[in-house]
């Protein structure tokens, strides 16, 4: 009996198919390079320090950053740097240098924290930047100088690609859950408990 000869087959195309790792980065490369939503809250000093180095980080990376300070009033030296040194980074006040009664604020407080509201919504709307930190807001809406909703609307309406942080203590819970990161400053000690008073290059 003579052996059946071999026939000559052709082994099926594999499919162009990628690593597991390969698919894992390609799930992941949207996600990297959109815009992040960050929260800095607690009752801790350094919030508005740390929004301010993530800036610096950005602006070293060539993005272009837009800051309100809700609030604040006083020549801040973040300001002071900025207007000598740093072009790509606009600071706009909406606060004026004084406090704010937390059950009672004055008119003046609610209309300046509402244009600096507005100066954020054309900031992050327009094209022109690609950080926008809205420092303080978190107190502004804990004061009811400006309505939650709209704070809300904004994070979940702004650009794919633009980065946005929210700074101050009392953030509110829509605001952590709508968040990508969130950081809290806790105070473990602070030189004003022992009488040092603020000063230049520390406080301001």
């Amino acid at each position: 009996m003579k052996p059946a000869k071999n026939k000559k087959t052709t082994a099926p195309a594999r499919p162009n198919r990628k690593s597991p790792a390969a698919n894992q980065a390609q799930k992941l490369l949207p996600k990297t390079d959109r815009g992040l939503v960050m929260v800095i809250t607690g009752n801790g000093k350094g919030k508005t320090t740390a929004a301010f180095g993530q800036a610096l980080r950005a602006i070293g990376q060539g993005y272009r950053v837009f800051v309100v300070q809700f609030m604040k009033g006083r020549k801040y030296g973040e300001l002071i740097a900025a207007q000598k040194y740093l072009p790509n980074l606009t600071i706009l006040r909406a606060g004026l240098d004084s406090f704010v009664m937390r059950d009672n604020p004055a008119v003046i407080d609610i209309e300046m924290a509402e244009k600096g509201l507005a100066a954020a919504q054309k900031a992050i709307k327009g094209g022109k930047y690609d950080m926008v930190i809205l420092d303080e807001i978190n107190v502004a809406l804990d004061f009811r100088l400006i309505a939650l909703p709209e704070i809300v609307e904004l994070i979940k309406n702004k650009p794919a690609q633009l980065d946005l942080i929210l700074t101050g203590r009392y953030a509110p819970p829509d605001i952590i859950y709508l968040a990508d990161t969130v950081s809290e400053v806790k105070e473990i000690k602070h030189h004003y408990n022992t009488g040092i008073k603020d000063r230049a290059g520390i406080e301001y």
